[in-house]
Formats: C-alpha cells, structure tokens, sequence
C-alpha cells in the first residue's frame, strides 16, 4: 500500500521539527510532515513525530546515502512501519559534492544503495528519491514510488513531469516567507538562495530549467529569487503553490524561512484549505 500524502505538507529541517509542532501542523490541515537536513539514519525523531500525531504521514526529504548505511536505514524504516503501518515514506538522496569527501559516480552509488534497499525488504512504495536530473528522474520512476526535488521552480515541475510520465509520485519542495517587513522577506529569500547558488548540482539544474548563467550571479537574479522563494499575502504564495500543481507536481512540500514558521503556516492554511 503507497503512502498517501495529499496535496500539501511541510518540509521542516529535523534540528526544528519537535512533537507540538507536528501535533499543531496536522490541526491546520497539511497532509504531510517531511523531514530535512539530512536525519540521522536511526530516525528516531519519525517515531516522535508518529507518536505525537493520529493519522499524519512522515517522509524523509531526505536521508543522505553517504552518512547512513542501507542497512542501518532499513532496520529503522522496518522498525516504524510495524509501529506505524503505511504512514512513513522513506525519502532517500545522494546529496550534494561539496559536503561530502566521498562523493564519487554519483549515479552509481544511488542505484547501488536502492539496490540494498530493496534486497532488506524496504518496499518501492514506500520510498522515494531525490531528483533533480533526468538520469535520476528515471530511476526515481522505475525504482521507487517518485521523485522529491529540493529547490526548483515551476519550470522544473513541467519538466519534471514529461520525464517521469503519469502514475508516479512528483513532490518539489517550495520555499516561502510569510511575516515581517517586505525588505526582510527580500534579504532573508536571498541569503537562502546565495547559500545554494554555490553548489554545482543546483546550478546545473537551475541551468537545465531554463536559467542563464547571469541569473545565478550575484545571488541570483530577482526573477530566480522570486520564484524559487515565494513573498508576499498568503493569498500570493497560495498561488505560487498551486503553480505547481497546475504544472504537475502531486505534492508540494512548503518551507518556511520567515521570523515565525507555525504562525506562518496557521495563516498559509487558511488560504489553502
């Protein structure tokens, strides 16, 4: 049985996930909780997050191949299912080059870790991939039960789609600010693109979208910031959101790097739901 995650969830990084929040995020309505920043791979902080809440379900978004051994990942994954049955969907990535010395044939090392993956019983309907480009985007198709990209625009979501094709999963995870002052939303949405704009992976595929070389300058071009960093009323990121969906996406996985995320998220819910 796949997960069923809906059309909304919240991407939180696992240093700011805590049982409350999650508890509260389900009362608002959102359909999901996944779960960044590259968890340890005992996922201890899933089952908190399970056991603070009735029916929501949990993903990775994601658990990185190079820190966490398969195996120590299925006996985690096993372990939450037979207490959670068909709430946790393991999200699994490779990561990105400049964190990680051992980063090496990349492709490679994705097919050998699903291959793990599947001989300890992790089923593909219960796992996805992070993916951004087409060879990756393929495999998350045959391999697994779809593909969970992390900063991308609506562009990708299009393209994204035409390679994956219907039936299978398509959850991009969007960023937002909500709350403050217009020219904090600006200085915090560019801050968070700058810190990217320096890892090759993203560049390439920003690239691949469709961006020029002088858009990833600079901090990025107002354009790419905007897109990749919805602002505004609730009603305007709302909108942003369901671009995606419109584009092709099934899920969407908001973020929000604003003064005061659940206060963010209790308003965001009212234009949504």
């Amino acid at each position: 049985m796949s997960i069923e995650l809906g059309q909304y969830g919240i991407w939180q990084r696992a240093s700011d996930v805590t049982a409350e929040g999650a508890s509260q995020l389900e009362e608002l309505g959102y359909e999901a909780l996944w779960i960044g920043g590259s968890p340890p791979g005992d996922l201890a902080i899933v089952d908190t997050v399970l056991e603070a809440t009735e029916s929501l379900p949990v993903a990775t978004g994601i658990v990185n191949m190079w820190r966490d051994d398969a195996a120590t990942v299925a006996a985690s994954y096993h372990r939450i299912n037979e207490s959670f049955p068909n709430r946790f969907l393991l999200g699994v990535g490779i990561g990105h080059p400049e964190a990680t010395p051992e980063y090496r044939k990349p492709f490679d090392a994705i097919l050998s870790y699903l291959d793990e993956l599947d001989a300890a019983g992790v089923p593909q309907e219960h796992l996805c991939l992070a993916a951004l480009g087409p060879q990756v985007l393929e495999a998350s198709a045959r391999r697994t039960v779809g593909a969970h990209p992390y900063l991308t625009t609506r562009r990708h979501t299009k393209l994204a789609r035409e390679i994956l094709g219907d039936g299978v999963l398509l959850a991009p995870e969007q960023t937002v600010v909500m709350g403050g002052e217009a020219e904090e939303a600006d200085s915090r949405a560019r801050a968070f693109v700058t810190r990217y704009l320096s890892l090759v992976n993203y560049r390439r595929n920003l690239l691949r979208e469709g961006w020029s070389e002088a858009d990833l300058e600079n901090g990025g071009s107002d354009g790419l910031v905007s897109e990749l960093v919805l602002r505004g009323s609730a009603a305007d990121i709302a909108t942003g959101i369901e671009s995606h969906l419109n584009a092709g996406a099934d899920h969407v996985c908001i973020q929000d790097i604003g003064p005061d995320p659940l206060s963010s998220f209790r308003t965001l819910a009212e234009a949504l739901f």
